[in-house]
């Protein structure tokens, strides 16, 4: 056969393999995990990452990061300010605003705004929690309160994009991907990062699925939505008279293909290609098992306040613990509805009704499992909230804020019981033992046995890392 005819022949074939499996739930499935677009690296397998062997002993083999989207007050939370009570209704210094972006009060007089909320000591630690969050409040002792974050950018898709990639520069891989990337996953039925979403509170600002993304890695690495009523995924279910035998029977008659085409052309795009078909079949089975909660006890339904896979936060959590138990290796759940510039105290006991009990769950559940020791979990939003006045009368709320706000991190190697940092008397300047998000970051993959520093992907000439050139490992929250 001619040169040119051979070509035109296995591209007639490839067409056919990509073409007549439209329909199928499994290829469906396969197309959402991006499996056509795959880089052709082969640098890491599925089930296997690029750090062999670890760089550091692996304290957390797992990351559940609890995202309040929005950006909940550190003030309502985890920052009593007694100066800021004092001088409530004053005007704010000027020292602390002049020449600082502020995101929706310039131009306006800026007052003190004091808590809105009392704050009392918890647990043998004596750490100072607000009363929004009562039942967070009784877990102290495992949390430690880092109380001096800072990040870059003040409006919300860019902060996300900083807290879930390291930069504000869009289409970097986020930070599930880059574990993905560096450890794989210890899943062989679900995908390694899984990102479960709710809302509930004031203006829940949508989130886009790049903040998920894989960026320039290869393509598997990517988050994957799981919906938390419905069918989780979609296309997971097969289409009527497709059963299990003949679905299986197309994935294997597929993947033969595909193998001899690749003992022609040894394009690893194919080998992966092959990977993620079997994983999207083996997803039909697993994902909604996964989704039954009918084996939960009633007392575990009951402490996290859920009867069932409804969308809520709640459900969320029971779910990133049953796919923490699976292996999955990052898991990510968004609650949106913090975002409060008016009505703060109103919206602030909707999204801590709707979270704190869940969290502590989350956290309490994982302990009696023996888990927490090696899952990370991580709490807090894209940024805090000023100290100023924001709003009409007697509904105040608080502005975008991120020179100074608060998270917690807990298990997973991380001292429990324990505040680290400050922020200035007023709440507005993260002033001692300052951490940024790429420290945030490089705690984490530290964690995880990965040395931030080492863990690179080399494009466009470039050795990139999530933390870029920045980042240092905040050893004081240790264990």
């Amino acid at each position: 056969m001619h040169p040119l005819e051979q070509h035109m022949a296995y591209s007639s074939r490839r067409s056919f393999l990509q073409n007549s499996s439209v329909g199928l739930g499994a290829t469906a499935l396969a197309s959402l995990l991006n499996a056509d677009g795959l880089a052709a690296s082969g640098d890491a397998q599925r089930t296997g990452g690029v750090v062999q062997p670890l760089h550091f002993p692996q304290k957390a083999k797992r990351v559940i990061f609890l995202c309040m989207a929005g950006g909940p007050s550190h003030l309502e939370t985890f920052d009593y300010k007694p100066k800021l009570a004092e001088m409530d209704g004053q005007p704010m210094p000027a020292e602390f605003t002049a020449g600082q972006p502020i995101a929706q009060l310039q131009g306006q007089t800026l007052r003190c705004q004091g808590p809105l909320i009392g704050f009392n000591k918890h647990g043998e630690s004596g750490q100072e929690i607000s009363d929004f969050l009562p039942h967070t409040a009784k877990l102290a002792d495992d949390l430690c309160i880092i109380r001096s974050m800072r990040t870059d950018q003040i409006n919300h898709d860019p902060a996300h994009t900083v807290m879930n990639t390291g930069t504000s520069i869009s289409g970097r891989p986020s930070m599930g991907s880059w574990i993905n990337y560096g450890l794989g996953s210890e899943s062989a039925d679900l995908p390694g990062f899984v990102v479960l979403t709710s809302e509930g509170g004031r203006n829940p600002q949508p989130i886009s699925s790049r903040q998920w993304h894989s960026g320039f890695l290869p393509s598997r690495m990517q988050g994957v939505e799981f919906r938390s009523n419905g069918d989780p995924v979609h296309y997971v279910n097969n289409p009527a008279g497709v059963t299990a035998t003949r679905q299986r029977d197309v994935v294997e008659t597929i993947n033969a293909l595909n193998r001899v085409r690749n003992e022609t052309v040894d394009n690893p795009e194919i080998a992966t290609r092959i990977g993620q078909y079997e994983l999207a079949f083996r997803m039909q089975a697993s994902v909604p098992e996964l989704m039954d909660l009918s084996g939960e006890t009633q007392s575990t339904l009951d402490m996290y306040g859920t009867q069932g896979a409804d969308g809520s936060y709640a459900a969320n959590c029971l779910l990133a613990r049953r796919l923490a138990e699976r292996g999955v290796r990052f898991i990510h759940l968004y609650h949106r509805g913090w975002d409060h510039h008016g009505d703060l105290v109103s919206y602030m006991k909707t999204c801590c009704g709707l979270t704190d009990k869940p969290t502590a769950a989350l956290l309490t559940d994982l302990k009696q499992r023996g888990m927490l020791d090696d899952t990370l979990i991580i709490w807090g939003g894209e940024f805090g909230r000023t100290p100023m006045f924001q709003g009409k009368g007697k509904n105040p709320g608080r502005d975008h804020h991120i020179r100074g706000f608060s998270m917690w991190m807990a298990g997973g190697g991380i001292r429990g019981g324990m505040t680290h940092g400050a922020t200035d008397e007023l709440g507005y300047n993260a002033t001692d033992n300052v951490v940024h998000v790429n420290d945030l970051h490089a705690t984490m993959l530290h964690q995880l046995g990965i040395d931030h520093k080492r863990l690179t992907y080399r494009f466009q000439g470039r050795d990139f890392r999530l933390t870029d050139i920045h980042g240092q490992v905040v050893r004081d929250i240790l264990a």
